[in-house]
Order: C-alpha cells, then structure tokens, then sequence
C-alpha cells in the first residue's frame, strides 16, 4: 500500500516537472526582446494615425466631482480636439454647466460654448416610463 501511493508521488512530481518545463519553454519562445525606443516609437506612430470618431469628444457628465470632468475636457483639447460635448442628465445638468463654466473661466480661456439643447428623455425604469431633463453643451476653441 506504501509502494502505490509512493508511486503516485511520483508520478504527479514527474508530471509536474514536465509540465513545468513545456510551459516555460513555450514562454520563453513567445517572448520578443523589444527595446524602449520601439515602443515610444509604436505609441508615437499609433498617435499620429489616429481618427477621432465622433464618441471621442463627448463627455458623459454624471456623479463624479467637477475637477473628473474639467480634466476631461483639458485632456480631449490637449490631444487636439476642437470641439467637445457635454451631455448630462437630471442632477447631474448643474455640475454640466460648472464643467463649462469653469473651463472657459479658469482654464481654456479661448474655448466657449458653441451650442447649447436641452430636451427630455424618457426613461424605462422598474416604474414605467420616466422623463428625464437633459443638456448637451457643444464647447469649440
């Protein structure tokens, strides 16, 4: 009885050990030496041959503070967007406004408000349908 479970001992290190060693070997030819260089040089040309598709200057504003969504706004004018979209719903339409309001005042001074709609949404919820008030602020530099 000693002998079979020594047996199996065995044979699962074996296992183990073998298992080990494909693994590592199937590793170790996958992995490619790549020097820093050509990764900056990588990231630079994916930069450059980016598109900016239209959900690329739309900011969703919701319940994050204020300061998420102005660096939201910074970010997408430094990656060289013209013009973003605030879009917001019920409460969260006021912190929309700040969002802009600050940014023109406090940051990029030479951005301003294009364009401005308000409408109402509805909503599907547990309780039927709901309408929610809603605001898109179109911002241009």
């Amino acid at each position: 009885m000693a002998d079979a479970e020594n047996i199996e001992g065995v044979a699962s290190e074996n296992i183990e050990e073998v298992a080990a060693e494909e693994v590592g070997e199937v590793v170790s030819e996958n992995i490619e030496e790549v020097t820093a260089e050509e990764v900056e040089e990588e990231v630079v040309e994916k930069k450059k041959t980016k598109e900016f598709d239209l959900t690329d200057n739309v900011i969703f504003v919701g319940k994050k503070d204020t300061m998420s969504y102005i660096f939201a706004v910074m970010t997408q004018f430094n990656n060289g967007v013209n013009e973003i979209v605030l879009k917001a719903r019920g409460k969260a339409i006021s912190r929309a406004v700040d969002v802009a309001e600050r940014v023109r005042n406090q940051f990029v001074t030479d951005a301003n408000p294009t364009d401005i709609r308000i409408s109402t949404e509805e909503i599907q919820g547990d309780e039927g349908t709901i309408k929610v008030s809603a605001i898109e602020i179109t911002m241009s530099k």
